[in-house]
């Protein structure tokens, strides 16, 4: 049977729900690994995490270089393992970093990528909206590994327990990938709410609230909701960047988007 990687995707020490999603999505192609990239002697507890969905096999990769630096160190170590197991294809979240990853592995292993994808079929065909969601595009990969980053909360996951055999494994990091360090970083301030990205609900404020936020959020307070806002919000300080909603901000895939007081700009009427 063929094997399919994805990247294990986290939130602090546990995988999140996306995780699962792309499990679901593998296992429609062939036997599903997760691969964990970890800081030395955290694998074995983020891996413990990798448990829904029709996940076979975990891999753990650890390295001081992922910390230090970022997504180049990451894209070495899975460009490494889609050379040693040749998978039938290779799911990412599509997120700011699952993007960045998929766009170096494809490159280093000479392979095609398709981005943003909200389904995959089990002869690898990715289904895309495109042009805010008006048109459908069902596309393959034609030469190499298929590199596919699948949108966050876009695929019912199989949510049952897991138990997948655990294995450790070493990928070196090119010197190349080293030539930029991380000095800093800060995770982002996480509340109550659900996560933007995964959220079922999202009630997400604009300009006409004129910075007053109070009503958006008793709102998505009432209805379970993440709260997201649009450019001009926080471009004006009225509201985080990490809550920003939009193609220059996350991409959201909800069951329900409410938007207040904001123009109508294509970005949050496509989803």
């Amino acid at each position: 049977m063929s094997t399919v990687l994805i990247l294990a995707d986290f939130s602090g020490d546990k995988a999140t729900k996306t995780t699962a999603e792309l499990a679901t999505a593998g296992a429609r192609i062939g036997e599903v690994t997760a691969v964990v990239l970890a800081a030395p002697g955290a694998g074995a507890g983020l891996a413990a995490t990798v448990n829904q969905g029709p996940i076979t096999n975990v891999l753990i990769i650890e390295s001081d270089d992922f910390a230090s630096h970022g997504v180049a160190a990451a894209a070495d170590a899975l460009a490494a393992l889609v050379k040693e197991k040749s998978p039938a294809a290779v799911l990412i979240a599509s997120h700011a970093f699952g993007k960045e990853v998929a766009g170096r592995v494809a490159v280093a292993t000479d392979s095609g990528i398709i981005t943003d994808a909200v389904d995959v079929s089990a002869d690898v065909t990715a289904t895309q909206l495109v042009f805010g969601g008006s048109t459908t595009v069902h596309s393959q990969v034609s030469q190499g590994t298929p590199i596919i980053t699948v949108r966050p909360n876009s695929i019912d996951a199989d949510l049952s327990a897991a138990s997948p055999a655990i294995e450790n494994a070493t990928a070196a990091i090119s010197d190349i990938a080293k030539k930029a360090t991380i000095a800093s970083s800060q995770p982002p301030v996480k509340g109550g709410r659900p996560e933007l990205t995964e959220a079922n609900i999202v009630v997400s404020g604009g300009r006409g609230t004129n910075g007053d936020f109070n009503a958006v959020e008793k709102f998505a307070d009432e209805l379970g909701a993440a709260v997201g806002a649009s450019r001009a919000a926080t471009d004006a300080g009225w509201y985080p960047h990490s809550h920003q909603v939009g193609q220059t901000g996350k991409t959201v895939s909800p069951q329900l988007y409410v938007a207040c007081g904001i123009s109508g700009a294509i970005q949050h009427r496509a989803g």
